[in-house]
């Protein structure tokens, strides 16, 4: 069994080296600049029309009812972001990468939000009815109703419900145990089982007041995360500048702190910094597309916006706090995770702050299952809307959620970098195949914004031919009060 097991992890170790380090880095970097170049930078050029998306009009749902606005879709995705990528991948990024990987997770940013802007776009505009006359979508739905590629739709469809059903739940089961371990001392078994109890709970619809309870905290979280971190800043403003010139020169190997460590801080800053701002990847256009927003350009835009926030500012605060850690340790065999972050808050909070980072980590992780169930339980409907398949699919999460707690730390993460990649390299090619659209909506969407006016999209303004049952049309949800409208 042991030699089974060893022979599988050195699979997956295979595969995820083969594939980041001979495909998905060149494929990022050449996608983002494609993205970048052919829409005249436009994560930079309309930074200012960002911001100032934030505080458009909500529009009205097919029920009457209004769907969240652009600032409420913003804080909800920002509060959802920051979690286990952020708090114990940044941790793992330093460890295996070095300082420098953090340099090649901005890269990541700045050329992951020019891709989200334009797999965010798409999944608006490709987006469909739900029962709850809702709106859902997502890369599945890009690919088999715009570009007809109906195999690879289905393909995309069944790795969304492996990576975030499977995978990443693994993934986040995984740092909540090791966490309680750190603190506390419990057994990751212990820790896994607990956690899987309140999943089945919720994902088998008992104790749906539990995964409200968890979402309604996780934005107060989210905030607190931010505030310990600045404090921690402050009280160490001195140190801020240095940290910076470390990550810098480390990622050019001016300032190496082992062998090879230029090679491996940009393939852990890719990887960790894909996980955590998740552009390119295809999950992001599944929340995307269930935005009520009067044109598909405006979800783009909120969503570009959400990659700086959480790696620019988020993951870099982390990095800096982790970098101040005077016992920090580097390389494979080092201590990684959620243990790394926990060990650097204890430095700084006299011995309390893995608590505290415990605490933290517990709801992040537990709302972030929630919600790659609920992005697995969308895709395998696209695939299959059977009962008896749910329930069997349901079943399969709560007892991955065990089988990840007792897992060793390097082989989730191995296994979620795997998936990733699978995920990534199908939806950027998709994306770059659908790009001219993005760039008519964007010529629509610039056009009525010179004239004054608050974009408004109909499909009929454009020339690019979509379905005939787009949510585009004459008389639909947008329509909320005359003066909205400027034509």
């Amino acid at each position: 069994m042991e030699q089974a097991f060893n022979v599988f992890e050195s699979a997956v170790n295979f595969a995820n080296d083969l594939l980041w380090q001979e495909i998905l880095i060149g494929l990022l970097i050449i996608a983002g600049l494609y993205f970048s170049v052919t829409s005249k930078f436009v994560q930079f050029r309309w930074l200012k029309i960002m911001f100032s998306s934030l505080g458009e009009k909500r529009a009205k749902m097919p029920d009457g009812s209004k769907g969240i606005s652009s600032f409420q879709a913003f804080t909800i995705s920002a509060a959802q972001r920051i979690g286990t990528a952020n708090i114990a991948g940044v941790a793992t990024a330093i460890v295996v990468g070095g300082p420098g990987a953090v340099f090649w997770m901005w890269i990541v940013a700045l050329l992951g939000a020019g891709t989200a802007f334009f797999e965010a776009t798409l999944a608006q505009v490709y987006k469909v009815r739900d029962k709850e006359s809702g709106f859902r979508g997502g890369p599945a739905y890009y690919m088999t109703k715009g570009l007809n590629q109906k195999g690879i739709g289905y393909l995309f469809a069944v790795l969304m419900t492996i990576t975030f059903g499977i995978v990443f739940v693994m993934l986040q089961s995984n740092t909540i145990a090791n966490a309680y371990d750190e603190a506390f001392g419990v057994n990751t078994t212990i820790s896994g089982v607990i956690v899987a109890i309140l999943v089945g709970l919720v994902i088998f619809g008992g104790a749906k007041s539990i995964a409200n309870v968890a979402t309604a905290i996780v934005p107060v979280m989210a905030a607190l995360y931010l505030i310990l971190v600045t404090a921690i800043l402050v009280m160490n403003y001195d140190m801020i500048l240095p940290m910076l010139q470390t990550i810098v020169k480390n990622a050019f190997g001016l300032e190496e702190v082992f062998g090879g460590a230029i090679g491996a801080a940009i393939i852990n800053g890719f990887q960790r910094g894909l996980l955590s701002n998740e552009a390119g990847m295809g999950s992001a256009p599944n929340a995307a597309a269930s935005a009520a927003v009067r044109h598909p350009v405006q979800q783009g835009l909120i969503q570009s916006l959400g990659v700086y926030f959480d790696t620019i500012i988020v993951c870099t605060a982390t990095a800096i706090v982790i970098l101040m850690y005077t016992d920090l340790s580097f390389g494979a065999d080092a201590p990684q995770g959620i243990a790394v972050t926990q060990a650097a808050m204890d430095q700084q909070f006299f011995g309390f702050g893995g608590t505290i980072i415990a605490v933290f980590i517990l709801l992040f992780a537990f709302s972030t299952i929630l919600g790659n169930y609920f992005y697995a339980q969308s895709n395998l409907s696209f695939i299959v809307d059977n009962k008896t398949v749910t329930f069997v699919f349901r079943a399969i999460v709560v007892i991955m959620t065990v089988v990840g707690a007792v897992l060793g730390v390097q082989l989730v993460w191995t296994l979620a970098d795997l998936f990733m990649a699978f995920l990534a390299i199908i939806n950027l090619m998709m994306v770059v195949a659908l790009s001219p659209l993005v760039f008519e909506l964007m010529r629509d969407y610039k056009a009525q914004k010179d004239r004054g006016e608050s974009p408004i999209f109909y499909a009929k303004n454009i020339t690019y031919k979509l379905p005939d049952d787009n949510e585009w049309g004459d008389e639909d949800y947008r329509k909320d009060d005359p003066e909205d409208y400027n034509k």
